[in-house]
């Protein structure tokens, strides 16, 4: 089912992209961004995660870089049954991640330095699961390819406005075609948010919270993030907005209501989903050495490259 999910999203951006060609050149425009469209979407299922990693300047962490960190991801892999997926850090204020590659063999998860810093273990164990959660349910390669294509239409728009389209093709729009054109690019991004079903934050939330063992964890760090998200800008994805589906939480300002066209349900439901699934599985907030509810956040502990927290033990460890 996500792999035909996945041909039906393509389908649709490839026919928008399309669309912008004929506004822009007419039948022989239209043919150029087909085959530029079949290009992309072969480029991107090999090459998005790599794109998307890239537009946010993460760097990937092992052992030695940082041992915590990845010795987590590690424990929460084996417990999800999923290969150890290569890590990466975003030099980033705001709490945030996502995850993102084509399939489980080959997927990644970036964490922001301000997620690293400001949650506890078990808040950071917690949304690492959540990610985790959506490769083993093929999300990631629905998401990378869409915030690929979206941006590609977005740029193609913007080259048609710069340009004021070709007013000697016979497309019989003209001018009309021109000012269709200003509406493409947020007409994409509505598209990707509409394309890409909300619930399966749901989903990779309950999924999640069964591979880390504690509901509580994740409705912690969700509730963290959200009110950090919302005071602390996310540059990159400022500039890059048709990503913002792929992050935990809308790293985009202003984003709140949970209706059709949001990317992300209201950060209230999805606690209060966690809740009422924590009491389902008997869970409350267990932890490593403190609730998840108050326990300190550890500055810095993730980024270690050696020090105190050589002699820590992993997560379940």
């Amino acid at each position: 089912m996500n792999y035909f999910r996945t041909a039906i999203l393509l389908a649709g951006m490839t026919a928008l992209f399309m669309a912008v060609g004929f506004l822009l050149g007419g039948r022989g425009g239209m043919m150029i961004a087909l085959v530029v469209a079949a290009g992309m979407n072969i480029f991107s299922y090999w090459n998005s995660d790599k794109m998307v990693l890239s537009m946010y300047g993460a760097r990937e962490v092992d052992r030695t870089s940082a041992p915590e960190f990845v010795s987590m991801i590690e424990e929460l892999a084996a417990r999800a049954q999923l290969p150890m997926p290569r890590v990466f850090i975003m030099d980033n204020p705001q709490p945030n991640a996502f995850a993102t590659g084509r399939n489980p063999q080959n997927a990644a998860v970036a964490a922001t330095t301000g997620l690293l810093n400001s949650l506890s273990r078990e808040e950071v164990a917690g949304v690492m699961a959540h990610e985790l959660a959506h490769i083993k349910n093929h999300d990631t390669l629905t998401m990378t390819i869409t915030a690929t294509l979206a941006g590609a239409i977005s740029m193609l728009a913007n080259f048609g406005m710069f340009f004021g389209g070709n007013r000697e093709n016979n497309n019989g729009f003209g001018f009309i075609g021109t000012i269709l054109m200003m509406i493409l690019a947020p007409l994409a991004a509505m598209v990707v948010q509409m394309a890409i079903s909300r619930s399966r934050e749901y989903e990779a939330d309950k999924l999640g919270a069964q591979i880390c063992g504690q509901p509580m964890w994740l409705a912690s760090a969700l509730g963290r993030i959200s009110n950090a998200a919302h005071q602390i800008p996310n540059m990159e994805a400022e500039h890059n907005p048709a990503t913002a589906h792929m992050f935990i939480i809308n790293p985009l300002s202003g984003e709140r209501m949970d209706n059709l066209f949001s990317t992300h349900p209201a950060t209230e439901n999805r606690i209060a989903a966690l809740r009422a699934l924590a009491q389902q599985m008997g869970a409350g907030g267990g932890n490593w050495g403190g609730s998840a509810q108050t326990s300190a956040p550890r500055s810095g502990a993730w980024q270690n490259t050696g020090g105190d927290t050589a002699g820590r033990r992993g997560p379940w460890g």
